[in-house]
């Protein structure tokens, strides 16, 4: 055998010991470990943890110290925080490849979520953004708890006084995926045809409205049952895709918002218009490996060699973005439809319902 071959045989062989170790050690989960006695005392607060990968049941609700602000942040009051299918992926590890970043094994951090609303309690020293009493809403690591403490600079702001904690709750994750999805990868133009693929869920529901807001013709597709619910949202036209499938019809559109993956790409590049552009985060929650990572590679893949623009992302929360929604809500134009509210001792049974992927708009977890 020449040496060239031996090298490469050599190389492969490594490659597939590299890859086959990776796979066995992202798909291994740590034992859920004893629940440590609870904090007693005013100083404690209930928070809701996860110690090891499972499912929804897992998570704990557990008696941990409250924490106290450092030089330049806030300790805030959680009135409200949702759930979002993010949150059923970092809980169960799966797709495997999120516990690189989540943790290999267990999660690194117990806390769950960061969607929340509430009332600045204090503040450390240095800290001049907010004052006590201040009502703001954002993202906080470990928003699932009565407090939670954030840098004055983190991605939060000043909740608008029309809106309630529930509905500022809904807003981060689902509304600033919908925005970014449509107008800074679909680049949303006035009077154009946008179709939503799953429009009755919670980044669905906010799609249409930030569509509908940005000047476009909106297409709703969803279930028999959440008909009325999208035409209440403002779109101009629904598809039950019970009865009849967009991607085999004679309309097409500027602009595709796939919300679910439930079209392989070619159904979807046939409903679009041959500039049009495709905007997908859906994927298959059964594919154990890269899950909705896999639609991405493949319309950047497809993207290469087609005139139509086939684009997939994951949302950055930021301020700015906040604050364009936050002025939507408070002039009326976006509000968040919630499906169930459930207290926070019954997050698991919340997370459980994110899971059928059946919800409609937004699940609430309230604190009050």
């Amino acid at each position: 055998m020449k040496l060239r071959n031996k090298i490469l045989i050599g190389i492969a062989a490594t490659l597939f010991i590299g890859v086959s170790a990776l796979c066995v050690t992202l798909s291994y989960a740590s034992p859920c470990p004893a629940i440590p006695p609870p904090f007693t005392g005013a100083e404690s607060m209930r928070s809701v943890m996860q110690r090891c990968y499972g499912p929804p049941g897992s998570l704990t609700v557990e008696r941990v110290a409250k924490p106290k602000p450092g030089d330049g942040q806030i300790l805030i009051k959680v009135r409200a925080a949702s759930l979002n299918p993010y949150n059923w992926h970092m809980t169960t590890g799966k797709p495997y490849l999120v516990r690189l970043f989540r943790g290999v094994g267990a999660p690194n951090s117990p806390r769950v979520a960061v969607d929340f609303a509430g009332v600045v309690e204090s503040v450390g020293a240095g800290a001049t953004r907010f004052k006590p009493g201040d009502e703001v809403f954002g993202n906080a690591g470990g928003a699932l708890a009565d407090y939670v403490v954030v840098d004055e600079d983190d991605d939060f702001i000043r909740k608008p006084a029309e809106i309630s904690f529930e509905q500022a709750a809904a807003i981060p994750i689902a509304a600033v995926t919908a925005l970014q999805g449509l107008r800074d990868y679909g680049h949303i133009e006035t009077g154009q045809t946008v179709l939503i693929n799953g429009a009755s869920g919670g980044v669905g529901t906010y799609a249409v409205q930030i569509a509908k807001a940005l000047g476009a013709e909106v297409t709703g597709v969803c279930s028999t049952r959440n008909l009325a619910l999208v035409r209440s949202l403002g779109a101009d036209h629904v598809i039950d895709y019970t009865n009849e499938d967009f991607t085999t019809g004679t309309e097409h559109f500027d602009l595709i918002f796939d919300t679910v993956g439930n079209h392989d790409l070619l159904e979807l590049r046939s409903a679009l218009k041959p500039a049009g552009t495709l905007v997908g985060i859906g994927g298959h929650k059964k594919d154990l490996w890269i899950g909705p990572l896999w639609g991405m590679a493949k319309r950047r893949i497809v993207a290469a060699f087609v005139d139509q623009k086939l684009v997939g992302f994951i949302a950055s929360i930021n301020g700015p973005d906040l604050e364009f929604l936050a002025a939507l809500a408070r002039d009326g134009k976006l509000q968040a439809p919630i499906d169930r509210r459930y207290p926070l001792e019954e997050t698991a049974a919340a997370l459980d319902y994110i899971g059928t992927q059946r919800a409609r708009g937004k699940v609430i977890v309230t604190l009050d």
